[in-house]
């Protein structure tokens, strides 16, 4: 069972990033998540924040929320929830990275990255929120 630590909304909007990385990391820290696995969730969170800010409200301002708590292992578990367009970055196949820049098709590498540093990252569409729950094992 999960251990809540917090919960904070932010503005879907890239010029919030160092507010949002800080209460990530700061809160984090303070439960106890080592520095290897807190640099490798800074960096994906980084990059979901950012598409959630870019991508998710086309037609105007958004919200992001963001819950942070501590699963068993013991792991850091950090859920993204947004109104946004409907999207499971999951849905589709990783970017095929044995490929050139230039034969490579556009997008995909920020979401493998974030599988790659994520023990488990999950996708729900649930009460018409995108939900995105990225954990990571301490160990």
């Amino acid at each position: 069972m999960a251990e809540f630590i917090g919960q904070r909304e932010f503005p879907a909007d890239d010029r919030v990033l160092d507010e949002v990385l800080e209460y990530i990391t700061g809160s984090l820290e303070n439960a106890g998540c080592p520095p290897r696995a807190l640099m490798q969730i800074e960096v994906s969170a980084e990059e979901i924040f950012v598409n959630i800010a870019h991508y998710g409200y086309p037609e105007g301002a958004g919200k992001a929320r963001i819950t942070l708590s501590l699963g068993e292992g013991p792991s850091a578990v950090v859920e993204f929830a947004d109104r946004g367009v409907p999207f499971d970055p999951l849905a589709k196949p990783d970017a095929d990275i044995t490929l050139s820049a230039e034969e490579r098709r556009i997008g995909g590498l920020g979401i493998l990255m974030v599988k790659k540093a994520m023990d488990h990252v999950s996708y729900r569409r649930e009460d018409g929120e995108n939900i995105l729950t990225l954990e990571k094992r301490f160990a």
